[in-house]
């Protein structure tokens, strides 16, 4: 019985799995976006976002829990300085992974592409709040909120 032991084994020893997830660790921290089978992109989430937590800290402990993974300076250089600070203010979910309508065309395995999620801009007026500031202005009016701030200061 497999009680309380998670993980994928994908028909791999574990040292071959653990290369395997190494592998594709690097190849994502070095590319941004790869293409794999549907299985193994998942259980790579596993391995990548917990080093975006660990870049998003950055201190020496750190950087050298991630080097124990990626045995690649430049990548940890990388992760630390690109990556991570991309997701300062992100509590999780780093990666997300986007099925791909044809599977292989070998062995027929369900193929998906995982990548980093992009960050959106954030807005810094409300759009509803604008429309009522262009409107105003567009009248010859001050918007209401400098009237109130003239009448204080008198």
């Amino acid at each position: 019985m497999r009680h309380s032991n998670s993980g994928r084994k994908l028909s791999r020893t574990p040292s071959h799995r653990k290369a395997l997830m190494r592998n594709l660790a690097k190849a994502l921290i070095t590319h941004g976006r790869i293409t794999t089978t549907e299985m193994k992109a998942k259980e790579l989430r596993r391995v990548v976002e917990p080093l975006v937590t660990l870049a998003k800290a950055d201190t020496l402990a750190a950087r050298r829990k991630a080097y124990r993974v990626l045995n690649d300076l430049k990548l940890v250089k990388r992760l630390f300085d690109v990556i991570g600070p991309a997701y300062a203010g992100v509590p999780g979910g780093y990666t997300h992974v986007l099925k791909l309508a044809m599977p292989r065309k070998g062995d027929n395995a369900p193929m998906a592409v995982i990548e980093f999620v992009k960050q959106q801009p954030v807005a810094t007026a409300p759009v509803a709040d604008s429309g009522v500031v262009q409107s105003a202005l567009a009248a010859g009016e001050a918007p209401k909120a400098d009237e109130d701030k003239a009448e204080e200061s008198k």
